[in-house]
C-alpha cells in the first residue's frame, strides 16, 4: 500500500495525504477523507522517513500516574486508537504519581524528539505546570482543567453533586464521604465540593461532613470505611470519590453487618469494570475515560499540525446498579 493508492481511495492528491501524515495544513473535509482511507486500507507510513523529513519523531509520549488502574488503561486505549490510526507509536512513561518522575519523562521524551506529549494529570505542582508550559513540543493534559494548557477533563463537580443527590432524594441524612487527596484538584477538591453542594441543597450540614482521604484503591476505601463506621455508627449513606474506593467501602459495610442498599446507600464515581460484578453492583457517576483518551490524542494531533485548539470538558452519566 502506497500514499498514491491511499490518495486515490480518498479522492485527494498524494500531496494532501503527505501533508496529513506530516502534520501539514488541510481542510477538515480532506482530513476526514484521508483518515477513513487510512483506516480502511491499514496503511502505515514509514516513521523513519517522516522523522528525517520533518525533524519530528513518529512517536507520541504518554505519561501516566500508574499502570495498575482501569481508568488509566481505558484512557490509554483511546489514545492508542487515534495515534495508531495516524501512524504514530506510543512511548509510555509511568510516573508512579511522583512529580519528579513526571518532569524527568517530560525532559527525556522531548530530547528523544517525540512529536508531542499527553500527560495524565493528577497533582500538578508549580514545577509541573512550568515544565508543561515550557515544553518544546505540544502537550495535552487529561483529567485536569488548567489555565493556558490544552486539557481534556471531566465535569467532576457536577458528577459528584448529582450522584450525592441520589442519596438525599432517597432520604439518607447521615451521609459520609471518602475522598481523594485534594492536591489533585479534580478528583480531590472538585468532587468534595460537589458532594457538599448536594448536601446544602438538601438542607444538610455540608461543612461538618464526616470524611476521610483514601488512596485510589479498594484497600484505602476499606480502611476509611471502617474508621467512619466507628465515628458515625448510624451512618446511612456513603459517597466515594472513585468506584475503586467504593468497592473497598462495600466490603467493610458487609463485614459490619450493614446491608446495601437496605441499611446504607453507597455511590461512587468512575467506570471500572469491577463495580459491575459486585453484589450489589455499585451505582456510579460514569466518566468517559475511553473518550477522554481519544479526544486528547485528537487535540494533540491538531496541535502537531499547527492548529489552534481549546480545552474540552467531557459529559458524564448516572448508572444505577442497585446500591442506592
Amino acid at each position: 500500500m502506497t500514499i498514491k493508492e491511499v490518495a486515490s481511495l480518498a479522492g485527494v492528491s498524494s500531496a494532501a495525504v503527505s501533508r496529513y501524515i506530516n502534520g501539514g495544513s488541510l481542510s477538515a473535509e480532506k482530513r476526514e477523507k484521508i483518515r477513513r482511507a487510512i483506516k480502511e486500507t491499514g496503511y502505515r507510513p514509514n516513521l523513519m522517513a517522516r522523522s528525517m523529513r520533518t525533524g519530528r519523531g513518529g512517536q507520541v509520549g504518554v505519561i501516566v500516574p500508574k499502570v495498575r488502574s482501569d481508568s488509566v488503561s481505558n484512557v490509554l486505549m483511546g489514545i492508542s486508537e487515534i495515534l495508531s490510526e495516524a501512524g504514530y507509536l506510543t512511548l509510555l512513561g509511568n510516573s508512579e504519581t511522583r512529580t519528579d518522575r513526571e518532569q524527568s519523562y517530560l525532559e527525556v521524551m522531548q530530547n528523544n524528539q517525540v512529536a508531542g506529549i499527553i500527560l495524565m494529570g493528577t497533582i500538578m505542582t508549580p514545577e509541573s505546570l512550568e515544565a508543561v508550559r515550557s515544553a518544546k513540543v505540544p502537550v495535552v493534559v487529561t483529567g485536569q482543567n488548567l489555565d493556558g494548557i490544552p486539557c481534556v477533563y471531566h465535569d467532576d463537580f457536577h458528577a459528584a453533586r448529582d450522584v450525592t443527590a441520589l442519596l438525599t432524594e432517597k432520604g439518607r441524612r447521615r451521609i459520609v464521604y471518602i475522598g481523594a487527596d485534594e492536591k489533585d484538584l479534580a478528583a480531590g477538591l472538585e468532587r468534595r465540593r460537589g458532594v457538599q453542594e448536594a448536601l446544602r441543597a438538601a438542607g444538610l450540614q455540608a461543612e461538618s461532613l464526616p470524611r476521610r482521604i483514601s488512596p485510589f484503591d479498594p484497600a484505602g476505601g476499606y480502611a476509611c470505611m471502617r474508621e467512619l463506621l466507628e465515628e458515625v455508627p448510624d451512618l446511612d449513606g456513603v459517597v466515594c470519590a472513585t468506584d475503586n474506593i467504593a468497592m473497598g467501602a462495600l466490603k467493610a459495610l458487609a463485614e459490619s453487618g450493614r446491608s446495601v442498599p437496605g441499611d446504607v446507600s453507597l455511590v461512587g464515581i468512575g467506570d471500572s469494570w469491577a463495580v459491575r460484578f459486585c453484589l450489589p453492583g455499585i451505582t456510579i457517576a460514569r466518566l468517559r475515560f475511553h473518550d477522554c483518551g481519544r479526544k486528547a490524542a485528537g487535540l494533540l494531533l491538531d496541535l502537531v499540525r499547527g492548529e489552534a485548539v481549546r480545552s474540552v470538558m467531557l459529559p458524564y452519566s448516572i448508572t444505577d446498579r442497585g446500591s442506592v
